[in-house]
């Protein structure tokens, strides 16, 4: 028991017993537990320590000295221990790879070349027993098989076109070139083709290693955004491409140097999408490095190689040239000769001896007036062109479709000018100065405007009341033959044959159906007139034209194509946006007044037969009768005919017209139900009925340049032209099928 040292417990304490006070006078303050029982043992000798616990050393800053011998024995000893999977009971697979060190054995491909449905690229050459024992592991090649993501759903014609495209680019069509031209129809995936090789490219090789780095996508402006969504759609994530549709100059350059500035096997952003006009304003940053591939989709623009975009292209460092084009032939063989020369340059000669060897043989044989020797002459130089192209081209056409789409219609609707149009195109004639200058054989500024007034005219009279209101040359006098009281504010159907027309198509597909509308001008004062038509008939419609930005129109698109849209009608400027855009949910489409060049027609007629389409299509064409329309129809018929000739590959293509007769622009024939029919002499028709089979016995021909069917009312399958022609408007028609040949019984 401890003790109070308190003075007035000391004091209590002495007046105890004796033996208490002298232990009192001996005591000593206690000492700790752990300073006894330390004392104890030195007293005792004994050590009750475990004796597994051992004095520590005093470190010194000197190591043991060791001589190199035991030292890489000892470095080796604690390397030498196998790695051990740290989770409790793990059972998978441990492998011989690790992290970052490259893989020892034979090479293998990435995916599997004998898996079901594998696309294979490229096949190694099968070696000899002898052979396997001598070659070096490490080099050889392996198989490059497409990624089953995508093979599972590229079509037949699409792995076609695939390895068509591979063996290109990789020089094994042609021993150094590297490019080739992606020809097919519209609406045969060609997009979902480029992707798949530029995948492919990007991750494997016969070397075991990725054929390139990064890749560069040109396209026209209001397509950029859809190649971004058409990457993200297929590969799912796989690749974060690079689109590039708007910014300001410095932030541009300063993403398209950190693309340039890629390196490595694995590029965070190894795809770079952009617009023709951007790449040619910044085309001096891509030029300072090298890409392994460029794609330019729309690549007729390339047709002038005189022009900046096209410079600027082709100075880029890259061997590998993709060139997408559905209608690589538009105007003449030589803009032909520009693209092929972009591709692989050189495998043409020059301009000058490709126009000398091929196009001016070529065009003389085809030629309407051409002598026997000179069609002999443009058939070996043809089929000469050919064999050399072919190396470097695929077409397929569109007819390859009809097994996977719904049948699609085209009619050509030939109607009537009114009583107005009629006299004010003939006041127009008398008057118009630029009518003898052409006949003489020069075209003149005033000629080329006098041949958009008539094309003006054509559409609706509207479109040149202000010209006859300021009394124009051509249109003095006119005003007087207007209506009185007629106002621009409301437009009038009944003024124009073609407006007439479209007014009962409307109508009818409206209250009879629900299918949707897609109507196509080239003007965009007609797109008003649209407009005016279809406020005043309660229509609901969106339109698309050069003023709308590119973001807003991928917006309207998509909405249109819903089916829950309450959108009747798509109002499309083909300047602006005929090309690429995908229109599936209409299925038909009016094309209201022709283009010189059959390619923006062709690609603006595509929009709705496309993938994802399940209707039956009907595509009209209207033309003003007997008028400068249809001599635009029959100059496209003679540019389609050289296409298909070169493109296509169709040796008995009717040279339907001399050059000579084009040239009769402004004349007008009240007298015909159509010109353009009676000059193709078709062997279909008696006295204006269509009989079957052709009264010479001999078989149609398949040919997209004739009008593969003429009739009269009996011959209508289109229940929306048999209601219009009931209405009493008079036109004549004529159409081809993609899937059957259509006739009457």
């Amino acid at each position: 028991q401890r003790r109070s040292l308190a003075p007035s417990q000391l004091a209590k304490r002495k007046a105890g017993d004796e033996d208490e006070e002298e232990e009192e006078e001996d005591w000593q303050p206690p000492t700790s537990r752990k300073r006894q029982k330390a004392a104890s043992e030195t007293e005792s000798g004994e050590c009750y320590r475990s004796p597994f616990r051992k004095p520590l050393a005093q470190l010194t800053n000197r190591p043991l000295c060791l001589d190199s011998s035991q030292h890489e024995a000892f470095i080796r000893s604690i390397l030498s221990k196998p790695f051990k999977v740290p989770i409790p009971n793990y059972k998978g697979p441990l492998g011989l790879r690790s992290l970052g060190v490259k893989r020892a054995g034979v090479r293998s491909p990435l995916h599997d070349p004998f898996e079901e449905g594998a696309l294979v690229l490229y096949e190694p050459p099968v070696l000899s027993a002898h052979d396997q024992l001598k070659i070096d592991k490490d080099k050889a090649p392996v198989h490059v098989v497409v990624d089953p993501v995508l093979s599972r759903v590229l079509r037949p014609h699409q792995r076609e076109g695939v390895k068509f495209l591979w063996d290109c680019v990789t020089s094994r069509r042609i021993p150094g070139s590297h490019g080739c031209i992606m020809a097919d129809e519209m609406g045969l995936g060609k997009t979902l083709q480029c992707i798949t090789l530029m995948w492919t490219l990007l991750r494997q090789s016969p070397d075991c290693k990725p054929e390139i780095e990064k890749a560069v996508v040109v396209s026209p402006s209001s397509l950029v955004r859809n190649w971004y969504n058409e990457v993200e759609k297929w590969l799912g994530g796989r690749i974060q491409p690079l689109a590039i549709d708007g910014g300001s100059k410095e932030e541009i350059d300063r993403k398209l140097v950190g693309f340039m500035n890629q390196r490595g096997l694995r590029v965070p952003s190894p795809i770079l999408i952009i617009s023709y006009e951007t790449f040619r304003l910044h085309a001096e940053v891509l030029q300072k490095g090298s890409v392994g591939l460029v794609i330019c989709d729309e690549g007729h623009r390339l047709k002038n190689s005189e022009n900046q975009t096209y410079q600027a292209l082709n100075s880029l460092n890259t061997p590998r040239r993709v060139l997408i084009s559905g209608t690589p032939i538009q105007n003449d063989l030589l803009e032909y000769f520009s693209l092929v020369h972009f591709v692989n340059s050189g495998i043409l000669g020059t301009a000058q001896e490709f126009k000398r060897h091929f196009e001016m043989p070529i065009l003389k044989g085809r030629d309407a007036d051409a002598s026997e020797a000179e069609r002999h002459k443009g058939e070996e130089r043809l089929k000469e062109l050919i064999s050399i192209v072919n190396r470097c081209l695929i077409r397929r056409t569109s007819d390859i479709l009809s097994k996977y789409l719904p049948v699609k219609i085209e009619q050509v609707v030939c109607c009537r000018l009114t009583p107005l149009q009629t006299e004010l195109y003939k006041n127009f004639l008398k008057q118009a100065k630029p009518v003898e200058e052409l006949k003489e054989g020069k075209i003149s500024v005033s000629s080329l405007s006098s041949i958009t007034s008539l094309k003006k005219l054509c559409n609706h009279p509207a479109l040149i009341y202000d010209k006859c209101v300021e009394e124009e040359e051509g249109f003095m006098g006119a005003l007087d033959l207007f209506p009185a009281g007629y106002s621009t504010k409301s437009v009038e159907p009944q003024l124009s044959g073609k407006m007439l027309v479209l007014d009962y198509i409307l109508a009818v597909t409206k209250s009879t159906s629900n299918d949707k509308v897609v109507l196509v001008s080239n003007y965009t004062q007609t797109l008003d007139l649209f407009e005016k038509l279809c406020r005043s008939r309660r229509y609901l419609y969106v339109r698309l034209d050069g003023t709308m930005s590119i973001k807003k129109r991928a917006k309207i698109v998509e909405r249109f194509n819903s089916p829950s849209s309450p959108e009747f009608i798509f109002m499309l400027s083909s300047k602006a946006g005929g090309c690429g855009l995908n229109l599936i949910g209409a299925n038909r489409l009016v094309m209201f007044d022709p283009d010189w060049n059959p390619a923006n027609d062709e690609q603006a007629m595509a929009r709705v037969w496309r993938d994802g389409q399940k209707k039956m299509c009907y595509i009209y064409r209207l033309l003003s009768t007997g008028t400068i329309e249809e001599k635009i129809f029959q100059r496209q018929t003679h540019k389609k005919a050289l296409s298909s000739c070169v493109v296509d590959e169709e040796q008995d293509v009717e040279r339907h017209f001399s050059l000579g007769e084009l040239k009769e622009l402004f004349t007008l024939n009240e007298t015909t139900t159509s010109d353009t029919h009676d000059k193709i002499k078709c062997r279909r028709c008696v006295n204006g009925h269509q009989v079957r089979p052709p009264p010479d016995g001999s078989d149609c021909t398949s040919d997209l340049s004739q009008w593969q069917h003429c009739a009269d009312k009996r011959g209508l399958q289109d229940s929306v032209l048999k209601a219009a022609w009931d209405a009493a408007v008079t036109f004549t028609f004529h159409h081809h099928s993609h899937e059957e040949q259509r006739g009457i019984p």
